[in-house]
């Protein structure tokens, strides 16, 4: 036993010495075939704006040798200063020598880009590349961003008479505004992009492709379409609602005119604010325009803020909207409060809303009051609708508030609605009875691809052969032609704002 302790302790220090003791992860190789792989040979940026960052893309690098290896140089090449930045291992830093990757295991790298104000109007190519030397082996990750110049519009006040022209791409930072008085004219084939909670503001006029008269059928890709989205291009944001805030039309403003136009993924499309019912009332004439994929904004009522969203939201405001399409609204497609007039005509909703766990609030919503104020102010709206479809994921997609008030003001002719409330066949003391006029109640529109059979990207909201709309709508003059300029029917035109067109 006196032995047996030295003894111990003399195997005890040879063991630590021993290599195979260590785990073979842990080992450096310095084996000139130990290379790195990567996730990516390219991290590749799709269309940046000048002086906008983009989101972080994920570089995954990989030591697929059973031990660890040393990376003794890893930078960026530096073939285009101050665009591209690294957190590495989550430490923001441009190099990282020396790094060592445990056998099997692997590091992660964020890359960044921000490209600076370049003068060109076209699409550029701003490139560099991340260097690794590891064990002798030099290797290379190309980065690529796709570059575009554009005007900016940072919390700006816009000259009195501006044009927006379609040679470069607008970007609004915080807010553009249109002074009292004055007017924005957007050109045919215009882009406009918002960064997060932006907003275009007119005091004063609005006319966006005012001057667009086709001759022929439009595709929906039409470069003719003055389109607005979020400033995020990346696939993933392509749908997502409530990216930015709108276009807002002040009580001041007047004679504003939308056509032609798309609006997709803000937290309203377009919001009349007259919250204290001014006269004149503040107006917008909408055609031939598609809003989709809106939700949730935050509106101030005097001392309360309620959360809102809306393909169309008017307070006291005179809206006419013509061969429009509103569709993935979260919470509204058009509604109207506290007054004014509301005219849609060969309109399409189609607020199907999958995005959202389960919608609330009726697509077409109208009230005498404001949503929230005490005591109310009591003006009634009036409300037509005529050759339209109103139909999405909700039992009852039209509700007037407090219609008792103003039954005789409201309209509904030869559309194709989707209600429970108002399916009788004449008005009661309390509500307008709707299954008459001409009105289909409560059949699908059979529209020809929805979420239920297709992807967002492929959605098509023309009618399919056997649609109870078909022939179902009266010819209204001035609306010969449809959304994409499709002649209409002279006698039994569709219903809604696409024609079908027989094969």
């Amino acid at each position: 036993m006196r032995f047996l302790l030295p003894f111990l302790l003399i195997l005890s220090a040879a063991a630590t010495l021993l290599p195979g003791c260590e785990p073979k992860e842990d080992l450096l190789t310095t084996d000139r075939s130990a290379k790195l792989e990567f996730s990516t040979d390219t991290v590749l940026f799709d269309t940046v704006f000048t002086q906008v960052g983009t989101v972080s893309k994920r570089l995954w690098v990989y030591n697929r040798n059973a031990r660890a290896v040393r990376v003794e140089q890893l930078r960026l090449a530096g073939k285009a200063p101050g665009t591209y930045s690294l957190i590495i291992n989550g430490d923001d830093q441009p190099t990282a020598d020396g790094l060592e990757i445990r056998g099997k295991d692997s590091v992660q790298i964020l890359v960044k880009a921000v490209l600076g104000q370049v003068a060109k109007d076209k699409p550029f190519l701003v490139e560099d590349e991340l260097q690794f030397l590891t064990n002798g082996n030099e290797q290379q990750v190309k980065l690529v961003a796709y570059g575009q110049n554009a005007y900016f519009h940072t919390e700006e006040t816009l000259k009195c008479e501006e044009v927006w022209r379609n040679d470069k791409p607008h970007v609004i930072f915080g807010y553009a505004l249109v002074d009292k008085d004055c007017r924005l004219t957007i050109e045919a084939g215009t882009r406009v992009y918002s960064h997060a909670g932006a907003a275009l503001v007119v005091r004063g006029q609005l006319r966006i492709n005012p001057d667009l008269q086709p001759t022929a059928e439009l595709k929906p890709n039409d470069p003719r379409f003055v389109r607005f989205q979020a400033d995020r291009l990346e696939p993933f944001y392509n749908d997502i609602p409530g990216q930015w805030a709108g276009i807002q039309l002040d009580a001041s403003s007047h004679d504003n005119v939308v056509r032609y136009t798309e609006i997709k993924n803000a937290a309203f499309g377009l919001v009349v604010l007259n919250l204290e019912n001014a006269a004149p009332r503040p107006g917008v004439l909408v055609e031939n325009s598609i809003i989709k994929n809106i939700s949730a904004a935050s509106l101030q009522f005097g001392s309360t803020t309620a959360p809102f969203g809306g393909g169309i939201l008017s307070f006291s405001g005179d809206v006419t909207v013509n061969n429009s399409l509103f569709t993935n609204c979260g919470e509204f497609a058009v509604a109207g409060f506290q007054g004014g007039k509301y005219v849609l005509r060969h309109c399409t909703v189609a607020n199907y809303t999958p995005q959202f766990n389960r919608r609330e609030t009726s697509s077409l919503t109208f009230s005498d009051e404001l949503p929230v104020q005490s005591p109310p102010r009591r003006v009634s709206p009036e409300v037509s609708v005529q050759n339209s479809i109103v139909w999405g994921s909700f039992d009852d997609e039209l509700f007037f508030q407090n219609a008792e008030r103003y039954l005789g003001a409201i309209s509904v002719t030869n559309s194709l609605l989707r209600t429970k409330a108002y399916s009788g066949a004449a008005n009661t003391a309390t509500k307008p009875g709707l299954n008459n006029q001409g009105n289909v109640l409560n059949q699908d529109p059979k529209f020809k691809l929805t979420y239920l059979n297709s992807t967002p990207d492929k959605y098509d909201f023309r009618l399919d052969t056997l649609s109870p709309a078909s022939n179902k709508a009266v010819s209204l003059p001035g609306l010969e032609y449809d959304l994409l300029h499709v002649l209409r029917d002279p006698a039994t035109p569709d219903m809604g704002a696409y024609e079908r067109k027989n094969k």
